[in-house]
């Protein structure tokens, strides 16, 4: 197992035209340990990719430090830092064969032909594409060839290996073998690794921990479970899986908990808060003092109408391993997601039914206590 460590401190990347200043990383601080699979999630244009390419060494620093093992890598050249790079185009040279493209590095790093075809053959063999050793890329299918871009990030065994969407150029069921491969070599070598993605399946299927980017900024981060359990903030918890909102009206402090009623007078009691940012606040509808967020999966249908929500059924969707209902309910901002495990007797589209809110599953976003 990996003992590096990268601590990337107050992180900032500041483009600047004749016309024009834009702030693209702002004040980022993560620390990564040994072999953390680390994943960092955010739409187009968030600061995911400027923060991996500043890291790497391709973009240049606008203030902040970052440090790998106590060392400023500010002083070194990307060649340097002894990165392993993938990206989302794969690089290979069409004129060289598999194994000259993944020897590349080390003839850079003058290692000896001997030792060079140890750790070609070595990759080649934890990667099982020896019986491709001599192909070209031209005549390979798109995992191959990410595959040999890996093999060549990884042969000179780097202190860390970055990916920046690496699997962007693949078909969906490729897509999914090829995370899981990649996930299986960097558990196998040991190797902190980190992975920019925009997919949030993709992200929470290989991640230790994952931190969630939005214009710049560092919004959370921590473990898949908990950054979809716990959300910090409203754009988290409606970037990372499915959410429904319902505005609410705090009547009650108690403690480490709250009494809150919804539109229509159900009330709730919650121990799941969360005082939003000034840049959020204003999401909050006008005359209420929050909203309560909860998982499709936390809600129930019934045609029950006791201590619940009234609702109208408009879509039955059966998704496998689970049933999605959509439905409209006034107390609700947007419609809503329930997620059953079975199909629930009794309803169908265009039912009316009741919605239960499993309150400890609940989050109250609030302004706060001003």
């Amino acid at each position: 197992m990996s003992s590096h460590i990268l601590q990337v401190q107050n992180l900032s990347k500041v483009f600047e035209t004749e016309n024009n200043r834009f702030t693209a990383v702002d004040s980022v601080n993560l620390e990564i340990h040994g072999d953390e699979f680390f994943t960092m999630l955010g739409p187009s244009g968030c600061g995911k990719t400027t923060t991996l390419r500043m890291i790497a060494g391709l973009e240049v620093i606008t203030s902040g430090n970052i440090l790998f093992d106590g060392q400023d890598f500010n002083k070194f050249s990307t060649f340097q830092r002894n990165i392993g790079m993938v990206f989302q185009s794969y690089a290979l040279f069409p004129h060289l064969t598999v194994f000259e493209n993944v020897a590349y590095g080390l003839h850079i790093r003058k290692v000896s032909k001997t030792t060079i075809t140890e750790l070609v053959n070595h990759i080649l063999d934890l990667l099982v594409m020896s019986e491709l050793a001599s192909r070209f890329p031209p005549d390979l299918s798109g995992g191959q060839q990410q595959r040999v871009a890996i093999a060549r990030a990884l042969v000179y065994n780097p202190g860390m290996l970055l990916l920046d969407e690496p699997l962007a150029n693949l078909d969906a069921k490729l897509r999914v073998q090829m995370r899981e491969e990649i996930h299986r070599i960097q558990k196998d070598l040991g190797i902190m690794s980190i992975y920019v993605t925009h997919d949030q399946e993709e992200a929470m299927s290989v991640s230790d921990r994952l931190a969630v980017f939005n214009q710049g900024q560092l919004m959370q981060v921590g473990t898949p479970h908990q950054v979809y359990a716990k959300p910090q903030s409203l754009f988290v918890s409606d970037f990372i899986g499915q959410a429904n909102y319902f505005p609410a009206h705090i009547t009650n402090r108690n403690g480490s908990g709250v009494q809150v009623t919804l539109t229509k007078g159900l009330e709730l009691e919650l121990t799941s808060l969360v005082t939003l940012n000034k840049d959020e606040v204003g999401s909050i509808e006008p005359n209420f003092d929050g909203i309560v967020m909860v998982r499709p999966e936390h809600l129930s249908l019934s045609t029950s109408d006791s201590a619940s929500l009234s609702c109208t059924v408009r879509r039955i969707m059966f998704l496998g391993s689970y049933t999605r209902y959509i439905v409209n309910c006034q107390d609700s901002r947007n419609e809503v997601f329930v997620d059953s495990p079975r199909p629930i007797s009794g309803i169908e589209e265009g039912s009316k039914a009741s919605i239960g809110i499993e309150e400890p599953d609940a989050i109250l976003f609030h302004k706060g206590n001003s």
